[in-house]
């Protein structure tokens, strides 16, 4: 699998000890007594998850730019991207990179492709087969939060999300390519502004939603993918 693939599409498949490690990085914990952060009751937890529900289950289609920043645990390496990413109804979705400029990852519904731009590769496989529906069905129309993952919430002034909260979901399916999926809810309309994956080694892809907007029309050819000449195709 391409690089683009196994660190963006495996991760878009995209605990405590990973709320206080972020707590501490956030400056709200000191070196001796570590902030634990209190979670919400169960039925304030299933009340926002049903809220984000009922929002984008009255979408069409969900359009923002994005920043990414993918955390490598083990090297202690950031890499940082950005684009523009829509979603469509049903099971459609388009990541346009600008940084790094050219890179694309594509579903029409039927067929996922990634095509990463500086090594001329596209790597091509069924959607049946992705792991990535379970973590971003929800967005696409095909799927519910609650039957994908187990919650717990936790305010948002606990993680520097203010007016918010952040849903901290657990798949109910074992996944190699997540373990845990954080999404960060704004209270006052139910988007989910930034989603946090982490898989099992700890490494950590982190999307911020910038200005996300919502039953825009969008075109057919957004959700196309055909690779420049030359491109080597490569399919499990």
């Amino acid at each position: 699998m391409p690089r683009l693939a196994s660190y963006v599409v495996a991760a878009l498949l995209a605990a405590t000890p990973l709320l206080v490690s972020d707590a501490n990085a956030q400056g709200n914990a000191t070196p001796n007594q570590p902030a634990q952060p209190q979670p919400a009751s169960a039925q304030a937890t299933a009340e926002t998850v049903a809220k984000v529900q009922a929002f984008y289950d009255g979408t069409t289609s969900f359009t923002s730019p994005f920043n990414q920043e993918f955390w490598v645990k083990s090297h202690n390496v950031r890499k940082k991207s950005k684009g523009k990413v829509t979603f469509a109804k049903p099971g459609k979705m388009a990541w346009d990179y600008e940084e790094p400029a050219g890179n694309r990852v594509v579903s029409d519904g039927t067929m996922l492709k990634v095509y990463e731009a500086a090594n001329k590769q596209m790597f091509e496989q069924n959607i049946d087969k992705s792991q990535y529906p379970a973590a971003l069905s929800f967005l696409t129309g095909t799927g519910k939060l609650s039957d994908s993952f187990t919650f717990v919430m936790y305010p948002g002034e606990s993680m520097d999300f203010a007016g918010g909260s952040v849903l901290v979901g657990t798949p109910k399916k074992e996944s190699s390519a997540y373990t845990k999926v954080l999404f960060y809810v704004d209270s006052s309309t139910s988007h989910i502004r930034r989603a946090l994956i982490v898989d099992a080694q700890g490494n950590r892809n982190r999307f911020d939603f910038v200005e996300p907007k919502v039953n825009v029309q969008v075109d057919e050819s957004t959700f196309k993918l055909v690779p420049p000449a030359g491109t080597q195709v490569i399919r499990p």
